[in-house]
């Protein structure tokens, strides 16, 4: 088996390079740096080569060298800074995946995991247990790309049989990258604040409800979904899927919980108006059936997790 890994050092991909590794040889997992950027504090260990999505021979190159047979695509801009750069985020979201799905097909990739998010759905979706099938309307940038992108996805698998398979993420709340220009980033700075000055300066309004999901739980539902028995998957645009859902300030005091000096105050940006048009709450019934998925962790869980690992994280860094 050999595994490509585009946006190698982002949030996903510097966690699920480890976790693929381990289970399926280091030497195994390719990771697809952004061309002249290279890995961030030296944190991959393995097999790189250097992919600017954008430019289809980079990809092409890596494919070929290393016979890939399975791609994560996790290369992408997110939210907030497609909200800054439009026709980055296009080129990059929308454009890159078209060049991995072609690619694959010239070159028989046998499995292709793709990244949808809750940035699909918009204001006129229904905001609480949001459905598996339902209004994709959304009013960022990042969205419309997560729309086409399912779209995409959804006409290759059924024209051209390629075993493509994805899931719609909600926030992803990690330790070991720094915040990355995502609308529910709030929910990992927050940490990082606590623990350095004490205080956090949040973007969103305190009562601002998101679905959001630890890391330990976002790699664990890519690894269940990709080793799924086709035959068992309905869904071939994206899969709803959620682990909790806690407002800033349900957040916030469970970290004061835990570190009594802590406040946080709040002065919403351009960023709340994001964050109100997606969902507080999703159904992900469709994943529970037919993929078995279920999370392991709740906020205490989370919070416990993500304190005790960033502190040992901050302490080693100076």
């Amino acid at each position: 088996m050999s595994i490509l890994v585009t946006g190698a050092t982002g949030q996903i991909g510097s966690e699920l390079i480890p976790h693929l590794q381990n289970r399926y040889g280091h030497d195994n997992v390719i990771a697809g740096i952004l061309i002249n950027q290279g890995p961030q504090n030296g944190t991959i260990d393995g097999p790189l080569v250097e992919i600017d999505v954008t430019k289809r021979e980079t990809i092409e190159k890596a494919l070929q060298k290393f016979n890939v047979d399975t791609v994560y695509h996790l290369a992408g801009i997110l939210s907030a800074r497609g909200e800054k750069n439009p026709d980055m985020a296009w080129e990059t979201n929308v454009l890159g995946l078209k060049h991995i799905l072609d690619l694959s097909l010239k070159f028989k990739v046998k499995k292709i995991f793709w990244p949808s998010s809750i940035a699909a759905f918009g204001p006129t979706t229904p905001r609480v247990m949001t459905p598996q099938q339902t209004i994709l309307e959304p009013r960022t940038m990042y969205g419309v790309n997560k729309v086409e992108g399912e779209l995409l996805v959804n006409y290759y698998s059924q024209k051209y049989n390629l075993d493509i398979r994805s899931l719609r993420l909600p926030g992803i709340v990690s330790y070991k990258t720094e915040p990355g220009g995502g609308t529910t980033d709030f929910a990992v700075a927050m940490f990082y604040e606590a623990l350095k000055t004490q205080h956090y300066e949040c973007f969103v309004r305190p009562d601002t409800l998101l679905p959001m999901m630890y890391m330990d739980d976002a790699i664990y539902a890519i690894d269940k979904l990709m080793n799924a028995p086709a035959e068992r998957l309905s869904i071939h645009t994206s899969y709803n899927i959620t682990a909790l859902s806690f407002t800033a300030e349900q957040l916030a005091a469970a970290i004061t919980k835990r570190i009594p000096g802590f406040t946080c105050t709040y002065k919403p940006d351009f960023r709340q108006a994001i964050a109100d048009s997606w969902p507080q709450t999703i159904d992900d019934n469709v994943s529970r059936r037919d993929w078995d998925w279920s999370p392991r962790y709740d906020l205490d869980g989370m919070v416990d997790e993500m304190l005790a690992h960033l502190q040992d994280k901050l302490q080693a860094n100076g």
